[in-house]
């Protein structure tokens, strides 16, 4: 097995759950709005690699913009429980697929974007 195989995919939690998903993770920081905890069907849920509460308000706020944002969650990510957190997902993506999943509108501007070019990056 090749040691960059990482199959990390990515979508949005409202979507049925797929057999070829693998292990399930939530991304977000909030449980998305009208779904059951049961329907949702998710193996992890690592708050630390959230955005900050701090950085989402200003992305979604007047000044916020995508490049800029993905240079300050990036930033976050190497908090020694992000950057733990974001290790552990590292290790499950080298054994097998790893599906990021999120309630936002449109996840290629969104934190999992970054959070996938990580997973699929040389990493430690």
């Amino acid at each position: 097995m090749p040691a960059h195989s990482h199959d990390v995919r990515v979508r949005r939690i409202y979507e049925t759950p797929s057999p070829e998903d693998g292990v399930r993770v939530l991304v977000d920081r909030l449980w998305p709005r009208g779904l059951a905890r049961t329907d949702a069907h998710i193996d992890e849920w690592p708050k630390a690699l959230t955005p900050s509460t701090e950085l989402r308000r200003w992305y979604h706020g007047p000044e916020g913009e995508y490049e800029e944002f993905s240079r300050r969650y990036e930033a976050e990510l190497t908090a020694p429980d992000a950057a733990a957190a974001l290790g552990r997902l590292r290790e499950l993506a080298r054994k097998g697929t790893v599906t990021l999943l999120t309630a936002a509108k449109d996840p290629s501007v969104s934190h999992t974007s970054v959070l996938r070019r990580e997973l699929e990056g040389p990493g430690e």
